[in-house]
């Protein structure tokens, strides 16, 4: 896969880290001193984060070599990454690079795991990743096999109940309104029963989005909606899991909308030095 975050981001992710020297390797002298450190996954694992990591040592000034690239499944042991160079450019990216690393590859092993057990719906990830780490959150989600929900407000159009609070017109003349505003757009409502479901639908929303529905009230609303001949693209939201994921599709569910993934703890990622 590709490496998402410009040279600037990485810089920046270097001097945060080092923002004034190695203190602990400049105190010891050792800076100048040839090693090799290698980079393996501690267990089972979808990988993410390998080009950014790469890339890292090479700005601190080491020569790393690439084995495993994002959005690949890998087994306990195996080699993910080496680099060598001088210990302090070594010390210097080690951290950074690990973390990276092991968080983002937890997103997508996730990601994975939700995606398996969704299919064959697709999975989408949510926009509620942790602020400031949208590029490589949508890195993560991606080589985990699953799809952006939404990148952010810009793109798409999501009404919540947040924004019919602020409304005063019927659900087919918002519909009616936002259709001639913005007709490449598809409208999606997101609901909180059956009954909100049917009314949106009938108003002509083309996606509904069922808010913390359980499997059977997704059964309900599709069995509903054919009964009055209407259809709409049910999205699942709201507490959808990997053990939980099967039961929304047989439930009716077109997609899965989850922010599961971004909870998920960070992957291992063993790392060895040793002196050149």
């Amino acid at each position: 896969m590709y490496c998402c975050l410009s040279e600037h981001d990485l810089y920046e992710l270097l001097a945060d880290d080092v923002p004034a020297g190695d203190l602990t390797t400049d105190a010891l002298a050792i800076g100048n001193a040839r090693g090799h450190v290698s980079f393996h996954a501690r267990g089972a694992m979808r990988v993410c984060g390998s080009e950014e990591a790469v890339r890292l040592f090479q700005i601190a000034g080491a020569t790393a070599r690439l084995h495993v690239a994002s959005a690949t499944t890998v087994e306990a042991g195996t080699l993910l990454l080496e680099a060598e160079g001088a210990a302090g450019a070594l010390h210097r990216a080690w951290k950074v690079a690990q973390t990276l690393m092991e968080w983002s590859s937890g997103i997508a092993t996730a990601a994975a795991a939700i995606v398996a057990a969704a299919a064959p719906v697709a999975v989408a990830c949510t926009r509620k990743n942790v602020p400031g780490t949208k590029a490589m959150s949508a890195k993560a989600v991606k080589a985990g096999g699953a799809i952006m929900h939404r990148l952010g407000l810009s793109e798409t159009l999501l009404v919540f109940a947040e924004h019919r609070l602020f409304l005063d017109e019927t659900p087919p003349q918002t519909v009616s309104r936002l259709q001639r505003s913005q007709p490449e757009r598809k409208l999606t409502v997101e609901v909180a029963s059956v009954e909100e479901a049917l009314q949106w639908a009938r108003a002509g929303a083309g996606v509904l989005q069922l808010e913390k529905f359980l499997p059977e009230a997704v059964a309900d609303c599709r069995a509903q909606l054919a009964a009055e001949g209407l259809r709409a693209v049910l999205v699942a939201a709201g507490g959808v899991r990997a053990d939980n994921a099967a039961a929304y599709v047989a439930a009716g569910a077109d997609l899965i909308a989850t922010s599961a993934a971004y909870t998920a703890p960070p992957c291992d990622v063993q790392v060895r030095f040793t002196r050149a």
